[in-house]
């Protein structure tokens, strides 16, 4: 099939690649002329594990081509994807200035009958926006889709290649038939394609995010009345997980969720929920619970130092949201760099792709290291915020060697509490109580 995308952001390059990747022709549409000229050049613009390899080869192929030209993009495509952001507005809502912006351009574009797909995230009656907004400057048919991403950043192209389920919102049986066929590489295994209406599809993407953020703020209040309690929230955890009921995903405390979805997704259904006079309190809950959570270590922090940072020199290993990814989007570490440098902390950070989207927001607020261990040198303590897979079994003797302090505070519960205490730290995780030397 010949595909458009437009926009260049994580969900269009990611589906572009893909698309392209099962022997389509797509072209991907940015008004960014740099990043276009970037991409066309073999420079891929995000980190995400295993996409580079499959966007070299499809870009030399040439089944993935890049251009600023809308006109020129949808050209011959016979499906659209508008992978356009949706960003919060102040009151919360999701701004779709981008995505109604470019349905206006095609509305004075289109010629022939093509199936336009929303792939952003987008509010409820979405589609039946961007169908008004085509239908007022093209009077020939077309069909508007709702096809929610569920992509994990980190594991972006897995998730694509092989979904849990595809969900598609159409009433259109000539748009049912062209998403089937386009999907049909996807899901030989047998995993469903789900048809639905478009509004109920819209809602499917914010329900679905939205339900797994109130899992983490479940745990993360669990966490804190163990830390109350003298109970260990990961026992706990291991006891309600094998319940097949509960399942064992997004149980794990920390220091809260951030990135590009979760925040905004459980922000715009709450904003929706109001805009039909519901008072969605469960959610309201789950974002109060989550921004308490970003600053839990905090306290411990500034109690162990005496309620004085002034001078506190700090280590931070993570500052990614997440780890295997460069998004620093709501990231927790950027709430502790914040609130610790506002005492007087000075910080001294390493994160193994998100230094450089770091240093464009803080400059030189913070230091960085080159490694882990630079990290630690003249440090008083070690702060993790992000699980990173290189942190989780790191070289103690180098870091005690290191340190200045044996003390650790750990947002990621990483490490065993009995082991870091056999080895004379002090450690602080979340959840799971206090061990002092």
């Amino acid at each position: 099939m010949k595909i458009a995308v437009v926009g260049t952001g994580y969900v269009g390059l990611v589906t572009g690649t893909c698309f392209a990747e099962t022997g389509n022709k797509v072209v991907c549409v940015d008004i960014d002329a740099e990043k276009v000229k970037k991409l066309s050049a073999g420079e891929i613009t995000i980190y995400e594990p295993g996409l580079e390899k499959i966007f070299l080869r499809n870009l030399r192929e040439g089944r993935l081509q890049f251009t600023t030209s809308l006109q020129e993009g949808i050209e011959e495509a016979q499906i659209i994807f508008l992978a356009l952001p949706t960003p919060p507005g102040e009151d919360g809502s999701a701004d779709l200035r981008y995505v109604l912006g470019v349905a206006g351009e095609l509305g004075g574009l289109l010629t022939d009958y093509k199936v336009i797909v929303d792939k952003s995230t987008v509010p409820v009656g979405t589609a039946e926006k961007v169908h008004n907004a085509i239908a007022a400057r093209y009077k020939g048919a077309f069909d508007v889709v709702s096809n929610p991403e569920f992509l994990r950043e980190g594991v972006a192209v897995d998730d694509f290649m092989k979904p849990d389920r595809v969900v598609i919102g159409t009433r259109s049986d000539r748009a049912r038939q062209i998403m089937s066929d386009l999907y049909a590489p996807f899901v030989r295994q047998g995993n469903p394609v789900i048809f639905m209406d478009e509004k109920s599809a819209e809602l499917t993407k914010y329900a679905a995010n939205s339900f797994l953020a109130t899992k983490i703020s479940f745990m993360n209040e669990i966490a804190q009345l163990c830390e109350r309690m003298g109970a260990d929230v990961d026992m706990v955890r291991r006891g309600i997980g094998s319940d097949e009921r509960i399942g064992k995903r997004f149980l794990f405390p920390g220091i809260g969720y951030g990135g590009s979805c979760f925040p905004k997704d459980v922000q715009a259904l709450i904003h929706s929920a109001e805009e039909v006079n519901y008072d969605f309190s469960i959610l309201k809950a789950v974002e109060s619970v989550n921004e308490r959570q970003k600053k839990h270590l905090i306290p411990k922090i500034r109690q162990y130092f005496k309620n004085n940072l002034k001078g506190v020199r700090l280590a931070l290993w993570g500052l990614a949201f997440k780890p295997n990814t460069d998004d620093i989007r709501e990231a927790p570490a950027l709430h502790l760099i914040e609130a610790l440098t506002a005492e007087g902390a000075t910080i001294m950070a390493f994160d193994p792709e998100a230094m450089n989207n770091v240093k464009k927001l803080l400059g030189d607020t913070i230091q960085y290291a080159s490694n882990p261990y630079q990290a630690l040198e003249g440090a008083d303590a070690l702060v993790i915020a992000t699980e990173w897979s290189e942190f989780r079994t790191p070289d103690f003797d180098r870091i005690s060697n290191t340190i200045n302090n044996k003390v650790i505070f750990d947002g990621r519960n990483l490490f065993d509490v009995k082991q870091m205490k056999s080895m004379g730290y002090h450690y602080e995780s979340v959840g799971r109580g206090t061990d002092a030397a």
